[in-house]
């Protein structure tokens, strides 16, 4: 096993000691994922995608939250990150690539559909699944990203230009990966949340540890300049939109989706919460999620 799978079990048991998580190894087509599910086996699946630089780790308030509603909730790391594969190159990180992993992953855990709950490149991904493959989400939810048309006509504005600088930035050889140093994560994960505590230190060594060499998490940027994606469409699925109103890299008036682009969303804008919504306001985020999703008894029933 490697250090940074032990290191995100230890992590993960001394922060929140949850009962019942299971850690599993998930191949989802060409990539194998490591996931931590928790919840009944039975129960209708929750899929929970992480952001930069994170892992697993950052739905530790949800899980069990939803695992108490009856659902089996699974949070992978992201391709680059944890304990799944780390595929080599820019070009392995396209948003099409990164989509189809999460809809594989659906399969590959045996249903045919799932609810998507995703944060900032989590997020990202959540959109691009709903829109190019709604056969397999059924409700989306989605923490502090906006809708790639807000997004694009965001970073039309010198405001926005100016809030994402990193992007840019990480379109250089080398020098991002010098930046974001451990040292620099460590302080990041302490001191941007709005809420002091938000991550303890067990957590923050557990997301450096994850992170690896940054290469591949910074990939991410690096193939969304370099890559055009398909068309975007509709989408289908009813959206609920959670938006720490304390975000310092995006502004809050990208959190509203274009209704021809997404005609079945609630926006849920949490004031004292930062970017890092879901560790500011864990209890708040958890009831709008359970009450979004629904209990487990209404649901679907697996493949």
């Amino acid at each position: 096993m490697s250090d940074e799978r032990k290191l995100s079990r230890r992590g993960f048991v001394k922060a929140v000691q949850l009962e019942g998580v299971e850690h599993l190894d998930v191949k989802a087509g060409d990539v194998r994922l490591h996931c931590a599910a928790v919840g009944p086996r039975d129960g209708p699946l929750v899929v929970l995608m992480h952001g930069f630089p994170e892992c697993w780790l950052a739905w530790r308030y949800q899980l069990p939250a939803l695992a108490a509603a009856g659902f089996r909730a699974v949070a992978p790391d992201l391709r680059g990150y944890g304990g799944s594969d780390k595929p080599r190159g820019a070009a392995a990180y396209r948003i099409d690539l990164l989509a189809r992993d999460a809809a594989e992953l659906i399969v590959a855990l045996g249903h045919e559909r799932a609810d998507l709950v995703g944060h900032d490149w989590g997020a990202h991904i959540a959109w691009h699944v709903a829109m190019w493959d709604p056969r397999r989400v059924r409700r989306l939810a989605i923490l502090n990203v906006p809708h790639p048309e807000r997004m694009r006509r965001g970073l039309r504005t010198l405001r926005q230009l100016r809030k994402s600088w990193y992007m840019l930035f990480f379109q250089l050889p080398v020098l991002p990966e010098w930046f974001m140093s451990p040292r620099r994560l460590r302080r990041a994960f302490r001191y941007t949340p709005a809420r002091r505590g938000s991550y303890d230190d067990a957590v923050i060594e557990a997301m450096v540890a994850a992170a690896g060499d940054r290469t591949a998490p910074i990939n991410y940027y690096r193939a969304a300049a370099r890559y055009r994606s398909p068309s975007w469409k509709p989408v289908a699925a009813e959206t609920l939109v959670i938006w720490g109103e304390r975000d310092q890299w995006l502004g809050g008036e990208l959190a509203e989706p274009d209704p021809r682009w997404v005609p079945r969303v609630r926006v849920e804008r949490i004031a004292e919460a930062s970017h890092w919504v879901q560790a500011d306001a864990p209890g708040r985020v958890n009831e709008l999620l359970v009450s979004f999703l629904g209990r487990a008894e209404v649901d679907y029933p697996p493949r």
